[in-house]
């Protein structure tokens, strides 16, 4: 007699109270192995695949894609207990304890993930009530808010009918999605969802990423050619208030196409940034000096360093070895606050936050002791992060931890700025663009590679002579390089 077990939306840590659905991993009638991923989902602050802790097969499902649901609220029931057909895997009634992919457990059982085919379920796709053998032979049902189908459909049947219509398996390609000529060079599951919200086969588009890795530039780019334009999610429903119609839509003017309004609901990673710049300015007492820095030499330095062989090393690199060795010097900065305690608490490692914009908003990945690393090592997991941002699969212990923010803003072509501190944390450094400008070097007017300094501080911490020590030292550092010999 089969066991059948909820899994619920388990508690994915740092406060998070909520995840939306990205994609289903599995289907009703799966079996499932302990600790295979079973549902991709988004929180605020990352993506995650959640891993199921029971061993069985899946006899219902909770929530379509799309859907937002609370920690704690059922996502499958797993019938356990049963001996699986053969070549489907490995059953069984503990869990093993994990609550996420990498957590937990140290040795996870071998496991193979499913991809829906990218075409319509057939017209046979179970429902809700139906036989579960019939189901599982012909297409599964869609999952709604309430199971896909209940427990009672028995598991044996839905074993039975694994091999028969069990989905594509994509072996060896991570994140592919497997569509009948093979796998779609598409990574990001952000991408997927556009592309299948606006009615795009993916196999059509030839990707600008790299080695042909479509990106959601391209997804964007079609449906513009195509004239759909992308497609967001609906937002919630709120009261309108009835109002009558304008002159211009009377007439039937083209200003009739044009909305009055558009409202975007604050939630996910929009609302999680929304939540904690609003805190950050309502707890801490910023305030904000800066510096302009001749930037020619430290330029001149990096042209020097690539040319001598061996990996590149970034701008955003060398500017971040200069930060961990002014907070060496000025550690006031490298804190936070507790207010409750009425104490500053001072850290004695520097985990660097850097600011990255994403298709899915700003997220700041932190570099774990970078006080510890040199140009090489923090080249490599800059690069790491921001690529894990971009495709969206940063986990929320790469998004929080930090102690000093580094914010390049001048990526966007600006000289300067007031950012917002990350809460707790009591500092940022922001770095404007670097450009030709007239300047006087050695006494005489020259055409200099200048950039703008920002240090944005929590009052609270050090008052501005620290501060104004720690934003002339980073200036000192990228005027003339040679200084940070004196810390090495």
């Amino acid at each position: 007699m089969a066991q059948v077990l909820e899994f619920k939306l388990p508690d994915l840590g740092e406060g998070l109270t909520e995840a939306e659905i990205v994609r289903w991993l599995v289907e009703v009638g799966d079996v499932v192995a302990i600790d295979q991923p079973v549902v991709e989902v988004e929180t605020a602050k990352a993506m995650v695949e959640v891993p199921c802790p029971y061993g069985g097969v899946v006899t219902a499902r909770f929530g379509e894609e799309g859907t937002e649901l609370p920690v704690g609220a059922p996502l499958i029931t797993v019938a356990v207990g049963e001996k699986p057909a053969a070549g489907t895997g490995g059953t069984g009634t503990e869990g093993s304890g994990n609550v996420l992919v990498g957590y937990g457990t140290t040795e996870a059982p071998a496991r193979r993930r499913q991809v829906r085919r990218e075409r319509p379920l057939s017209g046979a796709s179970a429902t809700a009530g139906q036989a579960g053998a019939a189901g599982a032979a012909n297409g599964r049902a869609e999952a709604t808010a309430a199971p896909v189908n209940a427990p009672a459909a028995g598991a044996a049947a839905a074993v039975n009918g694994q091999s028969a219509g069990a989905p594509a398996v994509v072996d060896g390609q991570a994140g592919g999605l497997a569509t009948e000529d093979g796998p779609v060079p598409v990574i990001s599951p952000l991408v997927r969802r556009l592309a299948r919200q606006n009615g795009l086969d993916l196999r059509e588009l030839t990707g600008s990423g790299p080695d042909g890795l479509i990106l959601r530039a391209d997804v964007e780019y079609a449906l513009r050619a195509a004239g759909r334009g992308a497609t967001a999610p609906p937002a919630e429903p709120h009261p309108r208030v009835p109002q009558a119609p304008s002159p211009a839509l009377a007439s039937g003017s083209p200003a009739a196409a044009a909305p009055a309004e558009i409202r975007t609901p604050l939630k996910g990673i929009r609302g999680a940034v929304a939540d904690k710049l609003a805190r950050s300015r309502r707890e801490i007492p910023d305030a904000t000096c800066w510096v302009d820095a001749d930037a020619t030499e430290l330029m001149r330095a990096r042209t020097a360093m690539n040319a001598a062989g061996g990996p590149k090393i970034s701008l955003l690199a060398l500017l971040a070895r200069i930060c961990t060795a002014a907070l060496a010097r000025f550690p006031e900065l490298n804190s936070t606050v507790d207010a409750e305690a009425r104490e500053v608490v001072r850290f004695g490692q520097v985990h660097l936050g850097f600011a990255a914009q994403t298709d899915r908003g700003l997220v700041v990945p932190v570099v774990r002791d970078a006080h510890a690393r040199d140009a090489e090592s923090l080249t490599a997991e800059f690069a790491r992060l921001t690529e894990a941002g971009r495709t969206g699969t940063l986990t929320p212990g790469e998004l929080t931890g930090g102690t000093f923010t580094l914010n390049n803003y001048g990526v966007f072509g600006v000289d300067g700025s007031t950012p917002i501190i990350n809460h707790p944390e009591a500092a940022m450094l922001g770095v404007g663009r670097i450009v030709p400008k007239p300047w006087v070097h050695e006494g005489e007017l020259a055409v200099r590679q200048v950039v703008q300094l920002s240090l944005t501080f929590d009052h609270r911490v050090c008052d501005g002579g620290v501060a104004g020590g720690f934003l002339r030292y980073v200036a000192d550092c990228v005027e003339q390089p040679a200084v940070l010999l004196r810390t090495l």
